[in-house]
């Protein structure tokens, strides 16, 4: 393995106890950060649900597309994002610019306390879509937790039943050019005791638990410098954090911000409204579809928007 950045790496303790996926997100997660002008509380917390979504595309077994999508009634109101099978990712942020300042001037809660501060009550929901023959899955949650790794962990708890601990690190890295938003994760998992080897003599539950509880904090051991570290191979860390109990690594992925839009899609979407409908959204003389998640215009003059009704007429 040669990549360092853009990658989820999956790894298993040697005993058993524990299996896990490290994420590390340079260029891809930047791109998607900077598709709109998001202030920077903002743009972190989208930075971190997009990489737990990086982390869950290799926890749960899909061909298609995982979303996760969190509502709150807070100063943010939605973060959306979503991870492909082929590792195209995209996402986006609604947020009031008002109730916004208005949080950040008031000053409560720290940065562990994100969660509440920003986003406030609402629901978690996790949707698996692998196409159109199929029915998607979703899990829904209320947003337990002072952070979105914190929310993650309950996910997991409630609806996936699995028993993990999850790290998580998004930050604006001041370089000479610009700055680059980066992001990083681990995900530890506890596997069946079935699975639980010993070097030496017969396993035991308690020695287990020993073995998943002492897993959980040699994670905690990580430290964020090492998570956003572009220089550290993930392998490297792997084995910092993990060598008192041997660590395999399995076959990497990549990841890539990539928008799933085009002018077709657009085009769909406009012949499903009337034609009066449709012209009533001109702006000047065309009609101008942004799309939400990667800001590109799709504009239709006139002619444009002639064609595409001719065309469903002629059907």
């Amino acid at each position: 393995m040669t990549a360092l950045d853009n990658v989820l790496q999956p790894f298993q303790l040697e005993n058993h106890a524990a299996q896990g996926r490290l994420v590390r997100l340079g260029d891809s997660l930047h791109q998607v950060l900077t598709a709109h002008e998001y202030p920077s509380e903002v743009a972190n917390l989208l930075g971190e649900l997009q990489v737990i979504a990086a982390l869950m595309s290799g926890t749960l077994k899909f061909e298609g597309v995982l979303s996760i999508q969190i509502k709150g009634d807070g100063p943010v109101s939605m973060l959306l994002v979503d991870v492909t099978t082929d590792g195209d990712m995209r996402g986006y942020a609604k947020f009031d610019s008002e109730k916004l300042e208005k949080v950040l001037e008031d000053g409560a809660a720290g940065p562990q306390q994100n969660v509440p501060k920003f986003l406030g009550t609402g629901y978690f929901a996790l949707t698996v879509d692998q196409g159109p023959d199929t029915h998607p899955y979703q899990g829904v949650v209320q947003l337990e937790g002072a952070t979105l790794a914190e929310c993650a962990h309950s996910y997991l708890r409630q609806s996936a039943q699995l028993d993990a601990a999850v790290k998580v690190v998004v930050s604006e890295i001041e370089n000479a050019s610009a700055p680059n938003w980066r992001g990083g994760g681990i995900m530890v998992q506890k596997s069946a005791f079935s699975g639980f080897q010993l070097i030496d003599g017969e396993a035991t539950d308690a020695d287990f638990e020993d073995a998943w509880r002492r897993a959980v904090i040699f994670l905690g051991s990580c430290t964020n410098e090492e998570l956003l570290e572009a220089d550290l191979h993930p392998h490297q860390l792997l084995f910092r954090l993990f060598s008192e109990d041997g660590v395999r690594v399995f076959d990497p992925s990549s990841f890539a911000m990539k928008c799933r839009c085009s002018a077709d899609r657009v085009r769909n979407v406009l012949v499903s409204f009337p034609r009066e409908e449709v012209e009533s959204m001109k702006v000047g003389n065309d009609v101008v579809v942004t799309c939400e998640f990667c800001n590109v215009d799709y504009r239709f003059d006139a002619d444009g928007i002639d064609t595409i009704f001719k065309e469903v007429d002629a059907l």
